[in-house]
């Protein structure tokens, strides 16, 4: 190998270079390290997701996650590590963090906007996501599977629709296992829609509302959407059976 002069030559060429990478790599791992260049200013503005303003992030925790994760100078601070902190907040849904040169770093942050209580313990937002808010607003309550809370944030919507005629408001809709679908009013009527053709029991109930079912004398408590041909209510006395 000594005598061939192109491997030798090769050879060289190679450790060459390793000690020029090696340098760079060693240069520019010390000049990003250096205090130059330190963050001057963390800006932190965000919307929700329907586009008002922030209303549960609070600039307590706006701080304390920044002390928690600020670390390094303009050049070295870690904004997915940021983002992170960020995003484990409660109410914060998505966070999004950039440089802006030269001592800047500019965070974006978008809140949940909770659209009911998911049972007792925690929120469903508009895009059907569960998370772990608190919040003293009147809310409807959603009860099934947590894999359907996106359906049942879809036929929430449905249900109000079809009920707008009859201003009545849901209180509670519950989805069992077996995807049969329940609907508690706030004026304290229960509707069972079963699971087939749930939509089109809920628009009947709405035609004979004031036909047949406001006729009776006292308030309904039970409404059974389930027959082919007709419904089965309930009062605080009584059971009956009407058909249509």
């Amino acid at each position: 190998m000594w005598d061939n002069h192109q491997a030798l030559d090769l050879l060289a060429s190679s450790l060459f270079a390793l000690v020029v990478l090696t340098t760079v790599y060693a240069a520019s791992y010390w000049a990003l390290n250096l205090p130059v260049l330190p963050v001057k200013e963390v800006s932190v503005s965000g919307v929700n997701s329907s586009g008002g303003r922030l209303k549960h992030v609070t600039r307590e925790q706006i701080n304390g996650a920044v002390r928690s994760e600020f670390i390094g100078s303009f050049l070295t601070v870690d904004l997915n590590a940021m983002c992170d902190v960020f995003t484990k907040l409660p109410w914060v849904r998505v966070a999004s963090a950039r440089r802006q040169w030269p001592q800047r770093v500019e965070v974006t942050l978008e809140e949940h906007v909770a659209l009911a209580r998911w049972g007792e313990a925690a929120l469903v937002n508009t895009h059907g996501e569960i998370f772990n808010g608190a919040s003293d607003e009147k809310l409807p309550v959603f009860a099934g599977p947590e894999e359907s809370a996106r359906d049942m944030v879809r036929q929430y919507a449905v249900f109000s629709k079809l009920l707008q005629p009859l201003q009545q408001n849901i209180e509670q809709i519950n989805l069992s296992p077996r995807r049969a679908w329940q609907v508690h009013l706030e004026n304290g009527t229960t509707l069972e829609l079963g699971r087939e053709q749930v939509e089109a029991r809920l628009e009947r109930y709405v035609q004979v509302h004031d036909k047949s079912i406001a006729q009776f004398d006292q308030q309904l408590r039970y409404v059974d959407l389930r027959y082919p041909n007709g419904f089965a209510v309930r009062n605080d006395t009584a059971m009956g059976k009407k058909g249509i």
